[in-house]
C-alpha cells in the first residue's frame, strides 16, 4: 500500500510540474455549432485541447449499423469531439460508419484519430490510405503505431520502416500528431519510448489505465511517469477492463461470480479513478446510444479524487487484479 501512495503522489508531483501542458483544460463552457463541448484537456505538448471523453471506435465497427449512427449522434450531441478507429476494427467497418456518418457533416468539429497493425512500411502506407479513404477525409489528427505487443515487436517494426513511413505522411500533411497503442505489455511501450528517446516523434501513448492496472503488470506504474516526463498526450483505455468489471459479457464469453462493478466499485468510481489521474482523454467503447449518454453524464458531473480516495480504491481491488483473469488482454510474453 505504501509503495501504491507514493506513486500516485509521485504522479502528482509530475503532473503539477505540467499545469500548462500535460493535463491543463481548456476554458469551460466551450461551444460550437452543435452546442455545448464537454471540458477538454491539453494534449500532451500540442496545442490541441480534446475533451475528456472519447467515442471509442472499436464497438462502432461490431454493434449494428442503426446503434452505431445512434452513438455516433449521441456523442456528437454530448458535447464529445474526439473519435477513435482503427483499419482493424471490423475489417474497417468502424472506419466506414464514421465515414458515413460523421465526417461527412461534422469534420471540422471533430477530433479523428486511426491507426495501423502494420508491421512494415509497405503495410503501414496501404492502411493509411485505405483509411483516409473510408474515413473520406483527406486528413487525420493523430495516427498510431497500433497494437505493439512485445519489445522485439517493437525492434522489427522500426526495422521495418514504419516509423519513416509515418514521417513522411506527416510531412505530407496527412497526419497532424504521431502516436503508438497498445494493451499487452508495458515493456513494449517501454522500448518504443527508449528508441525514440530524444526524437520526439511521438505526441501521444494509448494504453490501458484502471483501477486493477496499478496491482499487476501496470501501465500506469511503467509507461506513464517517463510519458509525462516526455510531456507526451496519455490516450486511456480500458477503463473498465474491455467489460471484464462487470458479472458479464456476452461476446467474450465472460461471466464472473464476484464483479468488480457492483460489489467492490461503481462506474462512476472507475472512470472517475481514471480522469483522476493526468489523462489527456478517456476512450470510452460504448454499443448503444444509452451506454454512451451514461459517460457523458459522468464527464459532465466529474469531480477530482483525491490521492487517499484513489489509493483506498485501488486497494480494494488489488485481490481481484492479480494473476490478470480480469486484465485477460495482458501478456508477460517478452
Amino acid at each position: 500500500m505504501a509503495d501504491r501512495r507514493m506513486f500516485l503522489k509521485s504522479i502528482a508531483g509530475v503532473t503539477a510540474g505540467l499545469t500548462l501542458t500535460g493535463v491543463a483544460h481548456a476554458d469551460k463552457n466551450e461551444r460550437d455549432r452543435l452546442g455545448e463541448i464537454l471540458p477538454k484537456r491539453k494534449l500532451g505538448r500540442t496545442n490541441h485541447y480534446v475533451t475528456m471523453l472519447g467515442t471509442g471506435g472499436y464497438h462502432i465497427g461490431w454493434t449494428t449499423e442503426r446503434d452505431a449512427q445512434e452513438v455516433i449522434e449521441a456523442a456528437l450531441e454530448g458535447g464529445v469531439r474526439f473519435f477513435d478507429t482503427a483499419e482493424s476494427y471490423g475489417n474497417g467497418t468502424s472506419e466506414i460508419r464514421y465515414g458515413k456518418y460523421l465526417t461527412p457533416n461534422y469534420r471540422d468539429l471533430v477530433f479523428l484519430m486511426s491507426k495501423s497493425t502494420g508491421k512494415d512500411a509497405k503495410t503501414v502506407t496501404e492502411h493509411l490510405e485505405g483509411t483516409l479513404r473510408r474515413l473520406k477525409t483527406d486528413h487525420l489528427d493523430l495516427y498510431q503505431v497500433h497494437a505493439i505487443s512485445t519489445p522485439s515487436d517493437v525492434d522489427s517494426r522500426i526495422q521495418l520502416g514504419v516509423l519513416d513511413v509515418l514521417l513522411k505522411a506527416k510531412d505530407e500533411g496527412k497526419i497532424k500528431y504521431l502516436g503508438f497503442t497498445g494493451h499487452q505489455n508495458p515493456f513494449a511501450h517501454a522500448r518504443m519510448l527508449e528508441r525514440t528517446k530524444g526524437s520526439d516523434i511521438f505526441d501521444t501513448v494509448l494504453m490501458p489505465v484502471n483501477v486493477l492496472d496499478q496491482s499487476y503488470f501496470s501501465f500506469t506504474q511503467i509507461v506513464m511517469p517517463t510519458a509525462l516526463k516526455r510531456n507526451m498526450g496519455i490516450l486511456a483505455i480500458k477503463s473498465l477492463a474491455d467489460g471484464r468489471f462487470f458479472s458479464k459479457k456476452e461476446q467474450a464469453n465472460w461471466s464472473t461470480d464476484d464483479p468488480v462493478i457492483p460489489n467492490y466499485l461503481s462506474i462512476k468510481e472507475a472512470m472517475y479513478f481514471v480522469w483522476s489521474l493526468p489523462v489527456s482523454v478517456l476512450i470510452s467503447g460504448n454499443e448503444n446510444a444509452t451506454f454512451m449518454r451514461e459517460k457523458i453524464a459522468l464527464a459532465h458531473s466529474f469531480s477530482k479524487f483525491t490521492e487517499e480516495q484513489k489509493s483506498a480504491l485501488i486497494d480494494k481491488v488489488k485481490h481481484i487484479a492479480e494473476g490478470g483473469k480480469v486484465e485477460y488482454f495482458k501478456k508477460k510474453e517478452s
